[in-house]
Formats: C-alpha cells, sequence, structure tokens
C-alpha cells in the first residue's frame, strides 16, 4: 500500500500543509505587527499565541518527515532548503539585522533532509512503531537544550557545560552562548526528532490508512499552495512587510 501512495500525491499532507501555510502567513503578520511596527496585541505574548506558533511548526516539520520517504533525491531536496535559509539568514542581515535568521524553520528541515538521506538505508530497517516511540522521546527530552538542559517531566537529566556554550557556532546543533539570537531558530537538536517521529509515525500507519487516503479527493488550491509552499514561504514576508509599511507609514 505505501507503494501505491509513493506514485500519487496524499491529499492528507496537501490540506495539512496549506492550513499551516496559512496560519504562518497569519502569525507572522501578528509578529510584524507586534515588534517592527509596535502595534499593542498583549495576547500575542501570551501562551496561547505560543501554543498557535508551535502547531504550525510541528505541522511543517511532522509532515516533512512523512513525506522524506518519497523524495525522489532527498540530498538535493535538503541542499535546495538549507540553500534557501541561508539566503534568509543574508537578507535578514543586511536590510533587517535586528530579526536576524540564524537558523530557522528552513534549516532545520534542509538539516533533516540531508542527515536523514545520509541515514537512510539505517532508518528504513528500524521498526516504525518503535522509531516513532524513540524520536518522540528523543524530542521531548532534548526540547530543552538551546535553554542549557535536557530535562523530561520536569526533572534535569543532563546540563549543557558551560564551556560548550563557549564555542560560537554550535548552535546548529541547539546549543547557544549568551547573547545569542535568531528571530525564528529551529536547531537540529531537538527537532530532527520530531521530523523522525513524523517519518516513522507515518511508516507505521500507512499500510492501514493507505486505502482511505487514496479515495481522498485531492483540492487543487491545497495542491497549488503545497506545490509552492517553498516559493510562498520565501515571499510571503516580504510582501506582508511591504504592505505593512504602506499602511502604517
Amino acid at each position: 500500500m505505501e507503494n501505491n501512495l509513493q506514485k500519487q500525491r496524499i491529499a492528507l499532507f496537501d490540506i495539512a500543509k496549506s492550513i499551516a501555510l496559512v496560519n504562518m502567513i497569519a502569525y507572522h503578520t501578528c509578529y510584524d505587527l507586534v515588534y517592527i511596527f509596535g502595534v499593542s496585541m498583549p495576547w500575542f505574548t501570551s501562551k496561547g499565541a505560543f501554543l498557535w506558533q508551535q502547531a504550525i511548526c510541528w505541522t511543517f516539520i511532522l509532515v516533512s518527515g512523512a513525506v522524506f520517504p518519497y523524495s525522489r533525491n532527498p540530498l538535493r531536496h535538503g541542499l535546495v532548503l538549507l540553500g534557501a535559509g541561508m539566503l534568509l539568514t543574508v537578507v535578514t542581515f543586511v536590510f533587517m539585522p535586528s530579526e536576524r535568521i540564524l537558523f530557522g524553520i528552513l534549516h532545520g528541515l534542509g538539516a533533516a533532509a540531508l542527515i536523514s538521506a545520509l541515514c537512510k538505508k539505517i532508518l528504513l530497517r528500524i521498526r516504525p512503531f518503535l522509531g516513532a516511540a524513540l524520536s518522540f522521546f528523543a524530542f521531548l527530552l532534548t526540547y530543552s537544550m538551546a535553554s542549557g538542559t535536557l530535562s523530561l517531566f520536569g526533572k534535569i537529566w543532563f546540563i549543557v557545560p558551560h564551556a560548550w556554550t563557549q564555542i560560537p557556532f554550535l548552535f546548529p546543533l541547539g546549543i547557544v552562548s549568551d547573547g545569542f539570537f535568531s528571530s525564528d531558530y529551529f536547531p537540529i537538536i531537538p527537532w530532527l526528532f520530531l521530523y523522525w517521529t513524523g517519518l516513522f509515525f507515518w511508516r507505521a500507519i500507512a499500510p492501514h490508512a493507505g486505502v482511505a487516503l487514496q479515495k481522498m479527493p485531492q483540492n487543487s488550491v491545497c495542491t497549488f499552495i503545497s506545490r509552492h509552499s517553498l516559493l510562498i514561504y520565501l515571499l510571503h514576508q516580504p510582501l506582508v512587510f511591504g504592505i505593512l509599511s504602506i499602511i502604517y507609514t
């Protein structure tokens, strides 16, 4: 059944990516209004807004992991994403240094795709449910890495040595020095493990969900958005910023 699904687009993934992309544009619009144009939105700093942002990112990462085995050239895909992320780094450093992106979600997804491509044979040998469980456990354990600890259920299991935080170029791994800032930050640890959670979980349920998903009709709008999601991601911020600049100047 999984092989049959490889031969066609999976409508569920297109719908999920489209919803996440629309929400991302809305979230970034609110971010620009609050942090760049000074509009008062007290709710945007609430836990609810944080959960909104996390739901968007989790959707992108889980879906990206799920579709990884279907990529014809995962190495090239990873390099394209990483290259797009580096383009954002350069642009934000030059034009908006206060909102610079050093290792955002495109960097994270690109790195995850590259690492997974290099480990593909090993990953595909791991039993899917076991892989999903171990990956999600590793994600939860390392979620607080950027804060300097590995913790689970309120208990600290490991404290990142201070000497590590003095190495300036470990931020792609989730180890940051004092004063580090990236307006969008999705380091390899912990997000690679969530990417693998999506990969393994989809492999586990695909043989059982395949029949229903094959019958799910394609939505042309969602298919279009999903196919062009990278381009939309790259273009939406300058467009949103330009529109808001016209309104608030």
